[in-house]
């Protein structure tokens, strides 16, 4: 089943009985507006936003930039946006998905069922003349209960370099990053040894929107990554854009775990390896 919807099926069907998920996030402070107050200027009728760096994951540190949240943080973002058990939630950011994956993979795996990610996201929606509003809605009251698992697998260190050796692990920074050379964020250049580059861009049509699924399995088979069953698993520089490619192997038809620490992990040891090149 597809975890996407369209922004004009959205518009057509209406918001009533979904749980809106705003997470519009910009990387830094030099990439635009925070969330927040993107969130602010414009966003769907009834959304409330959640904070990526905030409550779609843990302090920065040992497990790199964007570690695992708590369920607990989880928990409280998805009860305020009034999400219950049974909600289906929508989730999307300003336009690449790239935030909105995020969400849908940590709401996933910390157990809810139907998540939705708005194709194109808000720049979409409007496309398809879709009302915004400034207006922030009331704090929710849902009952959601979070329980990590939810079918999402995830990779850390040791699974995921055994991965690279045993099966496919895509590293989806842009080719200069993989190839160690050029590294805008994080102190060491390179990869993991054995992963294939596999940029996200890729996925992506010009406006933000995945390529459509017939596409992405051929663009996926060529790098010979199929959907028999062998394992796959993905990750960047902090796990953000990973969770994009997840999104993207997951509308293919293939399922695809996350390295969540990713590259701002690995390297948080020293002894662990770095290759560079092609």
């Amino acid at each position: 089943m597809s975890a996407l919807v369209s922004a004009d099926s959205l518009v057509a069907t209406g918001l009533s009985g979904l749980v809106v998920v705003d997470v519009q996030w910009s990387l830094s402070t030099t990439a635009g507006p925070p969330g927040r107050e993107l969130y602010a200027a414009a966003h769907l009728p009834g959304a409330h936003h959640v904070d990526l760096d905030a409550e779609l994951a843990g302090p920065p540190g040992p497990g790199g930039r964007h570690p695992l949240p708590t369920g607990h943080s989880v928990q409280e973002a998805l009860r305020r946006c009034g999400a219950s058990p049974g909600s289906r939630v929508v989730v999307y950011d300003q336009g690449t998905s790239y935030a909105a994956a995020r969400a849908w993979w940590v709401f996933r795996h910390f157990g809810a069922r139907d998540v939705r990610v708005l194709d194109g996201g808000l720049a979409a929606w409007r496309a398809a003349g879709g009302a915004v509003t400034r207006e922030v809605p009331v704090a929710g009251a849902g009952t959601f209960e979070a329980h990590a698992g939810g079918g999402m697998p995830v990779l850390d260190a040791d699974t995921a370099v055994a991965l690279a050796r045993d099966g496919l692990l895509l590293d989806v920074r842009t080719g200069e990053r993989f190839r160690g050379e050029h590294e805008p964020v994080d102190p060491v250049a390179g990869h993991i040894p054995g992963a294939l580059s596999a940029p996200v861009a890729e996925v992506m049509q010009a406006d933000g929107r995945l390529k459509p699924a017939a596409e992405l399995r051929q663009l996926f088979s060529a790098k010979g990554i199929r959907d028999d069953g062998a394992p796959v698993g993905a990750y960047c520089g902090s796990g953000v854009t990973a969770a994009h490619e997840v999104l993207a192997l997951h509308e293919a038809g293939i399922e695809a775990a996350l390295y969540v620490g990713s590259w701002s992990d690995w390297i948080t040891d020293p002894g662990r390896p770095v290759a560079t090149g092609p």
